[in-house]
Formats: structure tokens, C-alpha cells, sequence
């Protein structure tokens, strides 16, 4: 090694991000061992690498005694104030014992050294990466797959994507781009093995963080989200300030926002639904597109009591039980529906008492604007009549009284 190969440490440490004494170190380490080996040395040895010029030098150690049992690992007193008069009993002797022909073998340590230690660099620097990504998601591409992986590249690792985190209605072809939800990064001897989903809820949640800025930007809230992946989702959605519209600003204009997740999903069916601390209002919202005429609840055994409409049962209920079980995973409560005839048989449903969602106090009409209104609403019909066919049509009795004013205003102005 020369001065060279020090600047080329040098330049490694700046580029990777290898500090050049880790290197040296390491290739101190490697050469003792490889001295040992070559020249079936079993004593005691330093190695020192010049940190300018790349001078590689081998020196045995010995331990000073007064009768020497093994020449290997030690010296008399004598030899050693021989070399030095300042060396004591138990003190270390250093004798050079560097071979001639160790140039080559010191150069092909440390091109293994040096290998191995920019492959263990780079495998840090991708676990630092990744570590931070979990629970993120991330576009790859798929690159081959066998019967318990797919291997998706991710720019500086292959992720692997199992058979039970894949969307049972999407199958993944050679150089097919995806957005997977990471789950998780370890370190192995092989490196650091990510593993990646494309079932997990959190993947729906990043993807309208993605679409929708009033997610990213906090403004609304993903509270909850339940997710049967491929078939149907639902997600409860939250804005602190009432003048937003989270369900809204989710659904986008046109629908594009949400419209442009479920093509991601390959058409997986997704509920928006809004969130409410009020469990009678956020059950029924839950169960939609289902109506909801009433919600009984439980608070000790966090269970609720749903009744609706005959004609919606199986509508609340949906497919194979799919819209209720999602409704409960997403609200946290247990719900048992009931339609409204079996839920009056049982004496568990009474319209005046019920728990409509939604709902607010009635106030009882003022039947004198209620009266006024109905004539005014009658005497326009009449003028429009009137106007549309040119017939005289017998005017209500607010009517005539209406032109014997203006008749008596303009006999006044004449006057006048």
C-alpha cells in the first residue's frame, strides 16, 4: 500500500460516508490474522499502518521475564535492555518481523477489508433510510415473484411483498409500478429485508394523505378506517372547523379525489363517512348507505341496538354480513340490527322515543304564518294563472282587499 491508496480512503470516507480510521483500523485487524496464517505465526503481533504513506509495518510483541519458557511470546531482561536500558520486568517488548513478500498479501486483505466494509456501510445507510419509511408507503416496481414472495424494487432494495399482505383481486405482472404500505425493516446478515403491503389499512389512509391536502395539511382528520382489502373499506372522517366539509373535501370535485384511490386499489369499493362523538349519530353513519331510524346504545357493554326501515335490512346488513362488520371494526361498538316490524313485535322500537340520527328538537308551527303562508301561496298561483291563460279567475278574499287598497291609494293621489 502507498499514499494512494490513504487518498483513496480519504475520498471513500467523503463519498459513503466510511470514516477512513474505521478502515484502517480494520485492515490492521485483518493483517494480523492473515500474517498468522501465511507464515504460521502464533505469537503475538501489532501491525501499524503509516496514516500519510500507507507504510505497512509488523512488530511481535514480547513480554520481559527473567527465564524465558516461550521464545514466541518472550524475552529475557537481558535482550531487552540490550535493545533498550529503560525496559523493565513485565514490560512489552516490540521487535519488527515484517516478511519481505508481505506487500501482497497486506494488498489483497485490504481490497477484502475495504470490500466489506463499503458493503456494510451501504447496508446501514439503506436500514437508516427505510427505518424512518415504516409505516409509509412507497412506489416500486414489481420485478419477479415465486410462491411465497413478489420482489418489488424499491430504488436501493428489493422489498418483498408476501402472499397473505396481496389484494385477492389484483395480479401482479413483470415491471408493473405499485404504491405498497411498508409494514416493516429489519437487519439480517444479508442486509436489511423490508417488508411490504398492499391489504393494510394504513395503506388507504397514506393514499388519501396523498390525494386529499386538507389530510396532509391537518385541516381534516382520518379517525378511524376499516378495510376488507379488494372488496370494500370505510373510513370516518373529522374537520375541527364547521365551515369544512371532511366528507367533502375527500370525495373531491366530481369525485375525482376518491376516484383516483379506488384505480389504485383496482375498483375496491371505499365509504366515507363523517366522524361523530355522539355514538347514535356515528353508528348510523357507519351503516351507510343504509337509513337509520333508530340507535339504541349501550355504554356499559359498548354495544348498540339498530333499527331500520324493512325494505334496508339487508341493505344495512350487506353482503355476507360486509357493511355491519365493517360499521363495527370502524366505530368500535358491537351492532345488532333489527328491522322495524321485528323490532316493534319485540317492543324495542316506538317512533316517538326513538334516537333518530341527526336528529334535532321540533318546534311546533305558528298556525297564523302558517295560514298567511298557504295564501300567499294561493293568491300567486292565481296571478300566474291568469297571466298564462288570460282568464279571469276569482280572487281569494286577501285578494280583493288587496286591490281596494291600491284602487283607494290612486283615488287619493288623484285627489291630491
Amino acid at each position: 500500500m502507498n499514499s494512494d491508496f490513504m487518498d483513496a480512503l480519504s475520498t471513500l470516507e467523503t463519498d459513503k460516508g466510511i470514516e477512513k480510521e474505521v478502515i484502517v483500523e480494520a485492515i490492521e485487524a485483518a493483517l494480523i490474522s492473515a500474517y498468522k496464517r501465511n507464515f504460521n505465526q502464533a505469537q503475538n503481533v501489532r501491525v501499524d499502518v503509516n496514516r500519510d504513506t500507507g507504510t505497512i509495518r509488523v512488530f511481535a510483541r514480547k513480554e520481559v521475564v527473567e527465564e524465558v519458557f516461550d521464545p514466541r511470546l518472550e524475552i529475557s531482561i537481558e535482550a531487552a535492555k540490550e535493545i533498550n536500558p529503560a525496559y523493565e520486568l513485565d514490560d512489552v517488548v516490540e521487535i519488527e518481523v515484517t516478511p519481505k513478500n508481505f506487500g501482497r498479501i497486506a494488498a489483497q486483505t485490504a481490497k477484502q477489508v475495504v470490500t466489506q466494509r463499503v458493503r456494510e456501510a451501504e447496508r446501514s445507510i439503506i436500514y437508516s433510510d427505510f427505518i424512518d419509511r415504516e409505516e409509509d408507503i412507497m412506489t416500486g416496481i414489481v420485478q419477479r415473484q415465486d410462491h411465497r414472495f413478489i420482489y418489488v424494487d424499491l430504488g436501493k432494495v428489493e422489498a418483498l411483498l408476501p402472499q397473505s399482505e396481496q389484494m385477492s383481486n389484483e395480479h401482479y405482472k413483470h415491471n408493473d409500478r405499485i404504491k405498497a404500505y411498508i409494514t416493516k425493516v429489519e437487519k439480517t446478515t444479508k442486509g436489511p429485508q423490508i417488508m411490504i403491503s398492499r391489504t393494510h389499512p394504513g395503506l388507504l389512509k397514506r393514499l388519501f394523505e396523498l390525494e386529499v391536502p386538507e389530510i396532509y395539511d391537518g385541516t381534516v382528520e382520518i379517525v378511524s378506517v376499516a378495510r376488507e382489502a379488494g372488496d370494500r373499506s370505510k373510513i370516518s372522517v373529522y374537520a375541527e372547523d364547521k365551515d369544512v366539509d371532511p366528507v367533502g373535501s375527500c370525495v373531491g370535485p366530481r369525485g375525482q379525489r376518491v376516484q383516483t384511490i379506488v384505480d389504485e386499489l383496482k375498483g375496491e369499493k371505499i365509504d366515507i363517512v363523517r366522524w361523530s362523538e355522539n355514538p347514535v349519530d356515528y353508528v348510523a353513519n357507519a351503516l351507510s348507505p343504509s337509513k337509520v331510524l333508530d340507535v339504541q346504545v349501550n355504554e356499559e357493554e359498548k354495544s348498540t341496538l339498530v333499527v331500520v326501515p324493512d325494505y334496508q335490512l339487508s341493505l344495512a346488513i350487506g353482503k355476507r354480513g360486509q357493511n355491519a362488520r365493517l360499521a363495527a371494526k370502524l366505530t368500535g361498538w358491537k351492532i345488532d340490527i333489527k328491522n322495524e316490524t321485528e323490532a316493534k313485535e319485540l317492543g324495542l322500537y316506538d317512533p316517538e322515543t326513538a334516537n333518530v340520527p341527526g336528529a334535532e328538537p321540533k318546534e311546533e308551527p305558528d298556525e297564523e304564518s302558517h295560514v298567511e303562508g298557504e295564501e300567499d301561496w294561493l293568491e300567486q298561483v292565481i296571478l300566474m294563472t291568469r297571466r298564462w291563460t288570460g282568464t279571469k279567475v276569482k280572487k281569494t278574499k286577501r285578494g280583493e282587499d288587496s286591490e281596494k287598497k291600491k284602487s283607494a291609494a290612486a283615488k287619493m293621489h288623484s285627489n291630491g
